[in-house]
């Protein structure tokens, strides 16, 4: 009966918090968190999370990371990552070193600055997706240019992890076969993600030769004999997501679609990747049409799985995750005061690079405007799921952490994560043209804001 006590009590957050949320017009994830915080410290949640809860939570951002790609369109997600590798690039190198440099120059340790670096890296993707679906803005180009380089920062900082934590432990040297063995994992995923939705997925398809092979063109005339043949996988050729979703009534075909996200976030854990991602990609690859073959059915069992999903992921279950989160921040008023120096040199050094960094990498190397790149820059501020795994690995498994340094890295993660609404909320106006902004350099005029819309 405790655990439902527990989930009481955050459900009764949970609904002050969308309630707070409304009456002052900010993102309910900052309410989520600081109930989260207020409660663990007040005693009124455990510390130690419950296995019960935490598996909520854990389903919770599954949930709202399937429904956030359940909403995107897929082509242009693939479009946003050639436009996003530089933003998860230099939007990771810079906070690292950032980080690095600073716990070096406070605690003189260079293990524990690597892994101060590698807490700091990767961004909290799902946190910035709520906040920007708050504020109407998720279906944005600067959104997809977020969760594209986000998913990519995830990839990189994951190969960190793996690569550097043992190094950072002593427990080996870095070696060209856990390279490559990280190397491949990460193609195996996204090639098992790619083959399920251009020839699985598809509905009583066939798969040609030219939809596999987009340089087809280029080569056709080295392979005459393979232009225009068709391509599927025996006895399955005639079937497709829709058959399995045309089985039952709506409420079957919710059941299926989320169960599809659960086994490719799960394909996505044995591989090393936050279930998250996973289901992310199963949202991205799963399409309306493949609902029904009569159209205005079609688009009505879609749009009722999404509303059925959405509830799901962003009024009850979802939430859960975020208030979870808030719990991790557990106060010493002793300690908290005595790393305040340390905490606001890295939580001021890692915003304004992160910002900065991520904001010039879209504008030159994405071709963002302006005002998507800032709200780029500041949509890259969260840390939270790898931030913790890391702070777990080297505090409470290794003893690599100080007990300053850990108080100082939990603090700065959760002012970030703080910052991500209010900042998002903050640069709103000016992304939508609702406000201008216009700097001098010289004699040179920039226009930061969107002047499409005024």
């Amino acid at each position: 009966m405790q655990d439902l006590n527990h989930l009481a009590i955050i459900w009764i957050g949970v609904f002050l918090s969308s309630y707070l949320a409304r009456r002052t017009k900010l993102t309910s994830v900052v309410y989520f968190l600081a109930f989260g915080c207020l409660m663990v410290n007040i005693g009124i949640l455990p510390e130690e999370t419950t296995p019960f809860i935490e598996g909520l939570a854990k389903v919770g951002i599954i949930v709202i990371m399937f429904a956030l790609g359940f909403e995107e369109n897929s082509s242009k997600f693939v479009q946003g990552i050639k436009r996003a590798w530089g933003i998860a690039l230099f939007g990771a190198i810079g906070p690292f070193f950032v980080a690095y440099l600073l716990s070096l120059q406070f605690w003189g340790d260079v293990k524990l600055a690597l892994m101060c670096g590698l807490a700091m890296t990767a961004t909290a993707v799902s946190l910035t997706m709520v906040s920007l679906r708050s504020e109407g803005l998720h279906r944005s180009d600067a959104a997809r240019g977020i969760m594209t380089s986000a998913v990519l920062d995830d990839i990189a900082s994951l190969a960190l992890v793996a690569l550097l934590v043992p190094l950072a432990t002593g427990q080996a040297d870095i070696s060209f076969v856990q390279v490559f063995v990280v190397g491949a994992k990460t193609l195996v995923f996204f090639g098992i993600v790619t083959l399920l939705g251009i020839w699985i997925f598809p509905c009583n398809t066939v798969i040609r030769i030219e939809r596999l092979v987009p340089l087809w063109k280029r080569f056709s005339n080295h392979f005459p004999t393979l232009e225009g043949r068709n391509y599927g996988i025996p006895y399955l050729e005639r079937y497709g997501v829709r058959d399995l979703l045309m089985l039952g009534e709506n409420g079957q075909a919710t059941l299926t679609i989320l169960l599809l996200a659960l086994l490719i976030s799960l394909i996505a854990h044995k591989f090393g990747f936050h279930p998250a991602v996973g289901a992310y990609m199963a949202g991205l690859i799963l399409k309306q049409e493949h609902f029904h073959e009569d159209e205005r059915q079609q688009i009505q069992d879609y749009e009722s799985c999404k509303h059925i999903i959405d509830n799901v992921a962003f009024s009850w279950l979802g939430p859960v995750f975020f208030v979870n989160l808030g719990t991790k921040i557990m106060l010493d008023l002793d300690i908290v005061v005595s790393v305040i120096p340390e905490m606001l040199a890295m939580t001021i050094g890692i915003f304004t690079i992160q910002v900065i960094s991520a904001m010039l990498a879209a504008r030159y190397t994405g071709s963002f405007a302006w005002h998507e790149s800032i709200m780029i820059g500041v949509g890259m501020l969260g840390r939270a799921e790898l931030a913790f795994v890391v702070l777990d690995i080297g505090y409470v498994q290794n003893a690599i952490f100080t007990t300053a340094a850990f108080y100082t890295l939990m603090l700065t993660a959760f002012w970030l994560n703080i910052a991500v609404p209010f900042s998002i909320k903050y640069w709103r106006p000016y992304f939508v043209g609702e406000k201008e902004l216009v700097v001098r350099i010289g004699s040179r005029q920039i226009t930061l804001s969107n002047p499409g819309q005024r």
